[in-house]
């Protein structure tokens, strides 16, 4: 039995014989099995990673294999791959099959990586919990009475439980860093921009971005070097140059660190959680780093704008999901409104439809100037200040998430109150920049808490710099 430790050391055990991509692939397969009441993948790709396998096995014994010859990789079911299904984890997209595959996946198969099948959502990756899939919960495997996070719960599940080496995910208001978090898993937001989106079902298109969770730092900075950079589909995709994020992982740098006043004063924090946050803060300025205190006076506003500007994008972004074009069309149609109206209703699950509604509602005449409007320029105040403290400061450090996994059902049935587990996410997102959870100690519950670094504009060197040092 072969145990994945890093990309690193998996491919010189590749290399020499000690292990090969098919018996990676067959190991996976049984894994996934014995693991499925986790209720992480929704579908393995079996016929397609084997086939997979087979080529990179022969091009690892001709010597021309790529960065990521078998590394297997576990797709958030948002990402398009072509001949392969993507639902969201809606009943809408049933049993819609992709038509293309999304740049990162053309980008991971060209450095033969394996993708070995779709992973578990909250539906459209609208969920801060995975409860929220047409397809069941996902389980934390840490302890599975707790939730793993979410959107990207089941990419967070698959690599925190061995099921995969590497997942995945999209982060629109930190849906990779909160599972990251609640896994103990590494979890990188890029630049806005840093990645193409072309392939990605869009929840909120100025706000949505791939990244991968991961083990380390390390493999979340090569998955990085190889997705990222534009992208003649993606017109949002930057042009700028792609750094060697792995080569500059081992620099002993110092930087200038800001941690936010508000968020660790946050009446909300968990006291474990607020305690391993200043003890990371305190090895950081042990080590030779600069740290310092920063007022945030917009803490408050960040999950309230975030809510009203992408239920809006959510709203025009769904409407093509009728039941006409592709997927779930209602069986108790009688014409083309009722098609549409039955369809949405029973396609949809409820969170999606309270999304859809609210986002209606604050683009609505007679709304939209006191809501998205007033949104639009909240938006642009957080971003001016939080740009404002990185020109003085190379980082801001905050908790991942106020506490660490709850339990099922615990927030499920008060929206604010799961909206509110993204306080410290969300940031990121809103301005654009990047931002990772990397693991931060354990809590007396047993539990993982997670530390976020968020940095400048396509400075993912550096951020990937320090994330690696903690």
């Amino acid at each position: 039995m072969y145990t994945f430790s890093t990309i690193k050391n998996l491919q010189s055990d590749l290399a020499t014989g000690n292990t090969s991509c098919v018996q990676l692939v067959n190991q996976t397969v049984q894994f996934i099995e014995e693991k499925k009441h986790l209720n992480a993948f929704l579908e393995v790709f079996n016929e397609s990673a084997l086939a997979q396998a087979l080529l990179v096995d022969e091009k690892i014994k001709g010597k021309t294999a790529g960065k990521l010859a078998g590394v297997i990789i576990g797709l958030k079911d948002n990402i398009c791959y072509k001949g392969h299904k993507v639902s969201c984890s809606s009943k809408i997209l049933e049993g819609f099959e992709s038509l293309y595959s999304s740049t990162v996946v053309e980008r991971l198969l060209s450095e033969d990586a394996i993708i070995i099948g779709r992973l578990n959502c909250d539906e459209f990756a609208m969920g801060s919990s995975n409860e929220n899939s047409a397809f069941g919960k996902v389980l934390n495997p840490i302890n599975e009475k707790t939730v793993p996070g979410g959107s990207s719960g089941g990419s967070a599940v698959a690599v925190a439980a061995n099921l995969c080496h590497v997942a995945l995910g999209s982060d629109t208001g930190g849906s990779i860093r909160q599972p990251a978090s609640f896994t103990g898993t590494v979890g990188l937001k890029p630049t806005y921009g840093r990645i193409s989106r072309w392939g990605l079902v869009a929840y909120a298109s100025s706000f949505d971005q791939i990244g991968p969770i991961t083990k380390t730092v390390e493999d979340a900075a090569l998955l990085l070097e190889i997705m990222a950079g534009k992208d003649e589909f993606d017109t949002t995709a930057s042009q700028k140059k792609v750094d060697s994020y792995t080569s500059g992982l081992s620099e002993d740098k110092k930087f200038r660190i800001a941690y936010l006043n508000e968020c660790v004063e946050s009446n909300g924090l968990d006291p474990e959680v607020k305690k391993q946050t200043l003890n990371a803060l305190e090895k950081l300025k042990a080590s030779g780093h600069e740290v310092t205190g920063v007022d945030f006076p917009f803490l408050d506003f960040l999950v309230p704008t975030y809510y009203v500007l992408t239920t809006a994008e959510a709203s025009s972004n769904l409407s093509r999901f009728d039941g006409v074009h592709f997927g779930y069309r209602s069986p108790n149609a009688t014409d083309l409104e009722s098609t549409y109206k039955k369809t949405r209703s029973e396609g949809f699950g409820k969170e999606v439809k309270r999304r859809i509604m609210l986002g209606t509602f604050v683009l609505s005449a007679g709304y939209y100037d006191a809501y998205y409007g007033k949104a639009q320029k909240v938006r642009n105040k957080i971003r001016q200040k939080t740009r404002e403290i990185l020109t003085e400061h190379d980082f801001i450090v905050t908790p991942s998430t106020p506490g660490t996994a709850f339990e099922f059902g615990k927030n499920s049935t008060d929206p604010i109150k799961m909206y509110l587990e993204d306080i410290f996410t969300v940031q990121a997102n809103i301005v654009g920049c990047p931002a990772i959870s990397v693991p931060n100690g354990m809590h007396s519950n047993g539990l993982p808490i997670g530390l976020q670094i968020m940095g400048r504009d396509f400075e993912e060197g550096n951020l990937l710099n320090l994330a690696n040092q903690i």
